[in-house]
C-alpha cells in the first residue's frame, strides 16, 4: 500500500514559480521579441521539471504525475483547436478579400481622432453581441489592426482598444464561457451575476473611452488622406473589394448570436472564406495555385487553410498586413500553449499551487483585504497556470467556503475571479489568452497592456470598490 504524499512546505510550493520567473525574464533580456518562439516554452517545461522533481521527493508517483499533464492538457484541446481554426479563418479570408474589405471599409469610415475610442466601442458592442473576445478580436480586431497601418496609428494602442472592448463585451455576455463559469464557481446566479459586473464594467469602459478619446485628439495619426487613399487604391488593385465580401462575417456573428459553439462555427466561417477566394478573388487564388483551373482554386483554398497567403504589392507595411495566416501560423503559439498546462498541470496536481493558496488565505483579516487577495490570487493563478480557467476554477474552489463565513454574496466572490482571472489573462504573455492574442493581432502583451484601459481598471475598481465598501453585498438572513 502506497504512502500518501507528503505536503509541500512553502518554499518548495514558490521555488517552481521564483525560477519561472527568473527564467522568463532572462528569455526576454536574451532574445527580445523572439522570446515566445521557444525561449519561452523551454523555460516553462523546465519549470515544471522543478515542480516534478519536488513532487516525487514528497512522495507523488510518477504515472500520477503524467496522468495530471494529459489531464491539465485536456482542459486546453478545445482551446488549441479553436487557435488552429482561427489560424484556418485568417488565411482564408486574407484570400477572399474579406479582412482588405474591412481595411477599405474602416479606411472609409474612421478617422485618427475617433479610432481609438471607435475601435473599442465597435469591439464592445460585437463581443457583447456574440459573446466572444476571442473571436472578435479574430475578425473585427484584424481589420482595425489593418486600418491603423493605413491611418499610421499606434498598433499598440489599437490593440489595446480592441481588447478593452472585445473583453467588456465579453463580461457583459450571457454567451461567454467564463461569464457562465464564474458564477458556477462561486455559487451564484448568472444574471445577477452580470448586473453586478456592471457596476465595475461600465465605469472602467467609460474611463476607457475617455482616454482613448484623449489620446486620439492629441493627434499622431496621418495628417491627410494621400497615405489613405493610396493604401485603398492598392487595396482594389489586389482584391475585389464589395459588401458582398462581409457575408462570411455575418454568418460567423449569425452563428455566435443563435449560441453555436465557437469551433464548429469559426470553421465554417474558414470554409466559407475559401469558397469566397474561389468565387471573388479568381486573380489572388491563381497567383497562389500557380495555375487557372477547378483544381488549382481548390489546391489554393487548401493552402490557404493550412498555410495561409502572402502578397506582394510594393508596400512593406500593407504587405505585411495581408500575408499570413493558416493553420501552420498557429503552430508556435499552440506549442506554447501545451508548455504552459504542463506546467499549470504539474504545481496543481503535485499540491504546490494549493499550498500557496492556503497560506494566502491565512492572511486575510478584513473584506477589502479578501477581495483584494482573491484578485490577486486570480492573477497569480493565471501566472502560475496559464489559463483563465483555471484562475477562475482553483481560487473560486479555495475562497467559496470563506466568503460564505464572513457573510458575503457569492457575486462578490465571482466578480472578483472575473476581475482578477479572466480580465487579466490576455495581459500575461505566457497565458494562453495573451498567446493567442499575440498570435491573432500581431502585438506583444507587453506593448499593448499598458494602453488596454479597460483590462487594467476593472481589477482596480473591484479593489477600490472593497475598500470603500461600495456596491460589496452581504447575504441577506
Amino acid at each position: 500500500m502506497s504512502e500518501t504524499p507528503r505536503s509541500p512546505s512553502y518554499l518548495q510550493a514558490a521555488l517552481p514559480l521564483l525560477a519561472l520567473m527568473l527564467m522568463l525574464a532572462s528569455s526576454v533580456w536574451l532574445f527580445g521579441d523572439d522570446s515566445s518562439y521557444g525561449p519561452n516554452q523551454i523555460a516553462l517545461l523546465i519549470a515544471a521539471a522543478i515542480a516534478t522533481i519536488i513532487g516525487l521527493y514528497n512522495g507523488y508517483s510518477w504515472s500520477n504525475i503524467q496522468d495530471g499533464i494529459v489531464r491539465g492538457i485536456s482542459v486546453a484541446l478545445v482551446a488549441i483547436l479553436i487557435i488552429l481554426m482561427v489560424g484556418a479563418l485568417i488565411g482564408t479570408w486574407l484570400l477572399a478579400g474579406i479582412v482588405p474589405t474591412m481595411i477599405y471599409y474602416g479606411l472609409e469610415l474612421l478617422n485618427p481622432t475617433v479610432f481609438y475610442a471607435a475601435s473599442c466601442l465597435i469591439c464592445a458592442i460585437i463581443a457583447l453581441a456574440i459573446g466572444s473576445s476571442w473571436t472578435t478580436a479574430a475578425t473585427i480586431g484584424v481589420a482595425l489592426i489593418g486600418v491603423a497601418v493605413g491611418l499610421e496609428m499606434s498598433v499598440a494602442i489599437t490593440a489595446g482598444a480592441v481588447l478593452s472592448g472585445a473583453y467588456f463585451g465579453d463580461k457583459m455576455s450571457p454567451l461567454s464561457d467564463t461569464t457562465n463559469l464564474a458564477p458556477a464557481v462561486s455559487g451564484t446566479e448568472l444574471f445577477a451575476h452580470i448586473r453586478y459586473m456592471t457596476w465595475v464594467g461600465v465605469p472602467a469602459l467609460i474611463i476607457a473611452l475617455v482616454l482613448y478619446a484623449f489620446i486620439g485628439l492629441r493627434g499622431g495619426g496621418a495628417e491627410d488622406a494621400a497615405g489613405l487613399l493610396q493604401m485603398q487604391e492598392q487595396l482594389q488593385s489586389l482584391f475585389t473589394i464589395n459588401v458582398f465580401m462581409l457575408i462570411p462575417l455575418l454568418v460567423l456573428f449569425g452563428l455566435a448570436v443563435a449560441g453555436q459553439p465557437a469551433l464548429p462555427s469559426i470553421f465554417i466561417g474558414a470554409l466559407l472564406g475559401g469558397l469566397w477566394a474561389i468565387l471573388f478573388q479568381p486573380e489572388r487564388v491563381a497567383e497562389l495555385a500557380g495555375g487557372e483551373g477547378v483544381l488549382q482554386a481548390l489546391q489554393a483554398a487548401w493552402m490557404a487553410l493550412a498555410d495561409g497567403t502572402s502578397v506582394e504589392s510594393g508596400n512593406e507595411d500593407l504587405d505585411r498586413l495581408l500575408s499570413g495566416g493558416g493553420m501552420s501560423s498557429m503552430l508556435n503559439t499552440v506549442w506554447l500553449v501545451i508548455c504552459a498546462m504542463t506546467f499549470g498541470a504539474v504545481v496543481e496536481c503535485t499540491g504546490l499551487l494549493q499550498k500557496l493558496l492556503r497560506g494566502v488565505i491565512g492572511m486575510v483579516r478584513s473584506t477589502a483585504s479578501l477581495v483584494t487577495t482573491t484578485i490577486f490570487t486570480a492573477f497569480g493563478t493565471n501566472l502560475l497556470t496559464a489559463d483563465q480557467y483555471m484562475a477562475i476554477v482553483l481560487p473560486g474552489r479555495m475562497f467559496r467556503a470563506e466568503y460564505r463565513e464572513r457573510g458575503l454574496d457569492a457575486r462578490v466572490l465571482s466578480r472578483s475571479l472575473e476581475g482578477g482571472g479572466t480580465i487579466t489573462s490576455p495581459l500575461i504573455p505566457w497565458n494562453t489568452c495573451g498567446v493567442y492574442m499575440f498570435g491573432v493581432l500581431g502585438v506583444s502583451p507587453l506593448a499593448y497592456a499598458p494602453f488596454a484601459f479597460f483590462l487594467l481598471l476593472v481589477p482596480l475598481l473591484g479593489i477600490l470598490y472593497a475598500v470603500f465598501d461600495f456596491r460589496i453585498l452581504r447575504i441577506e438572513n
